[in-house]
């Protein structure tokens, strides 16, 4: 009895060191970082949230629940659309950037369970996508209206989550090109191979153009520069002619009052002479040089009385003391 005692005693500590590490194991758990802790006991979500670290919980009844709160890319692939014309196109996929808020992340998983975002991302972008794709056409949606869909799509979801979950944080959306049927794939491949064609044609006129524009930009310069140095030349020249000009009437003037200077002295020497004549034209110069002349002339007198001469010539009132005596002959 007491052999059969101990072997069960021995079996049921051998039990108990075996469960033991799995009661641990279940017991202890790890919050990852970047995210949160949530639990669940019985399928009821308990108003407990831990942060990163080690933690314990009641094993076998308690359920733990990592979510991240921090940025993630949720992918949704493989969206088909029909647009206005009737044309089934397909998006691969679409990528919404997004976080859930700390502070929230409690009630929004209340209300909307750990998998939130397949209700307010992943459903959303497929009925957005239908209304984006409804109420455009092919061209649209593929071509015209393209650039807005990543902008639509984000204001759409971020204006869904502020209304019924706030705790959602929309922060980017990108969106690939979708897929349409393969004909109508050749004809815009067309398009844009004609658009790519007529843009070259015209980047190349537009070229030419500016090249012509640029060539008489550089021939009005040129030719405003040539008249510009010729208007210098005609200024230079017309400055020489008046310097010329200047030089000529300052010798003209010099010339001028050499002239009135010449005429003057000229006049005056005219009047001088003048009055110099009219002075040898008086009577006393008149016979100062008669009686001069006569001085010079030989004389000869011819008389019967010599004596009676002399007589005669010594009763004149003239002075004959500048005269030549003449030469008397008697008869």
């Amino acid at each position: 009895i007491n052999a059969e005692y101990m072997g069960s005693r021995f079996y049921t500590m051998e039990k108990f060191f075996i469960f033991l590490p799995l009661f641990v194991f279940q017991c202890v758990h790890v919050v990852h970082e970047g995210h949160i802790g949530v639990y669940t006991r019985g399928g009821a979500l308990i108003p407990s949230i831990t942060n990163p670290g080690l933690h314990f919980k009641l094993p076998f009844l308690t359920q733990v629940h990592e979510v991240q709160v921090t940025l993630q890319t949720d992918k949704v692939t493989n969206i088909p659309c029909g647009t206005s014309g009737g044309v089934v196109i397909e998006f691969d996929k679409i990528e919404v950037v997004n976080r859930l808020k700390k502070d929230l992340a409690y009630q929004t998983i209340k209300n909307y369970s750990i998998n939130y975002d397949k209700t307010w991302i992943f459903d959303k972008i497929h009925h957005e996508i239908n209304q984006f794709c409804s109420g455009r056409t092919l061209q649209e949606v593929y071509i015209t209206k393209f650039d807005e869909l990543d902008e639509n799509l984000q204001a759409a979801l971020q204006n869904g989550c502020n209304q019924w979950a706030p705790g959602i944080e929309i922060i980017a959306v990108r969106v690939t090109k979708p897929r349409i049927p393969e004909q109508l794939g050749a004809n815009y491949e067309n398009m844009e191979a004609e658009k790519t064609r007529f843009l070259l044609a015209r980047e190349t006129q537009r070229v030419n153009e500016k090249q012509a524009e640029t060539e008489r930009i550089l021939a009005r310069i040129q030719a405003e520069t040539q008249s510009e140095i010729a208007k210098l030349e005609m200024e230079r020249e017309i400055l020489v002619k008046e310097g010329m000009k200047k030089l000529q009437e300052i010798e003209n003037e010099i010339q001028k009052v050499k002239k009135e200077a010449e005429s003057e002295v000229l006049a005056y020497r005219n009047e001088k002479e003048a009055e110099i004549n009219a002075l040898k034209l008086s009577a006393e110069f008149i016979e100062s040089q008669m009686l001069e002349q006569l001085r010079n002339v030989p004389k000869s007198l011819y008389t019967k009385n010599v004596t009676s001469l002399l007589g005669e010539l010594k009763g004149r009132p003239v002075s004959y003391t500048h005269l030549t005596l003449p030469t008397i002959y008697s008869v």
